[in-house]
């Protein structure tokens, strides 16, 4: 059975709770003030997208290939990143809530987090090389075996990352966020 291709669409306060969205691949579509949340979209495309004000909680993501998707004012718990089509996966994200979510093991280079809340958010094994972290807020992350060579986090805050299980070569932090660096020795920090 063939997929629908969808190009060039907006959709506006669509409620995909009552109407699931036609499987297929979506490329050049704008999704503003949409709700997918508890949605199953394995399988579906998402290439050059772009998801304003939209729900997508605990959405499936089972093989779902995401392509130069951009996520403004999103609210995206509990996704399992983990889960997409590796080839040529790639987002941003900007003022979005991805607490609970799962990056685990994926090749995210470069990719730009801004204004974002990541609570409990899994980045292990993951390589966010060149990565931007402008004024998230990591609180409870985990970052271990991830590479962060060269990534950006000094607008940051409340992450905790172990430079001895992690690759930070070069990774740029604040004189405020070195804290979050030395967590795990316990030791007291005054200014």
């Amino acid at each position: 059975m063939s997929q629908a291709y969808i190009q060039d669409e907006t959709y506006n306060s669509s409620d995909f709770i009552e109407h699931a969205p036609t499987k297929g691949n979506y490329e050049n579509c704008i999704f503003n003030n949409c709700d997918f949340s508890n949605q199953d979209l394995s399988g579906f495309g998402f290439i050059d997208c772009e998801f304003n004000n939209c729900n997508l909680s605990l959405v499936k993501l089972d093989k779902t290939a995401i392509r130069d998707v951009r996520f403004i004012s999103c609210k995206m718990l509990g996704l399992r990143f983990d889960m997409c089509n590796d080839f040529g996966l790639s987002f941003s994200f900007d003022n979005c809530q991805l607490n609970h979510s799962s990056f685990h093991a994926r090749k995210i280079k470069k990719t730009l987090f801004r204004n974002s809340q990541m609570h409990e958010t899994d980045f292990t094994e993951c390589d966010l090389s060149q990565a931007i972290f402008d004024n998230c807020d990591l609180m409870q992350a985990v970052f271990n075996y991830t590479t962060l060579e060269k990534a950006d986090f000094r607008t940051s805050f409340n992450y905790s990352i172990d430079p001895e299980s992690n690759k930070i070569k070069k990774a740029r932090f604040s004189l405020s966020g070195l804290p979050g660096l030395l967590h795990k020795y316990d030791i007291v920090i005054e200014h």
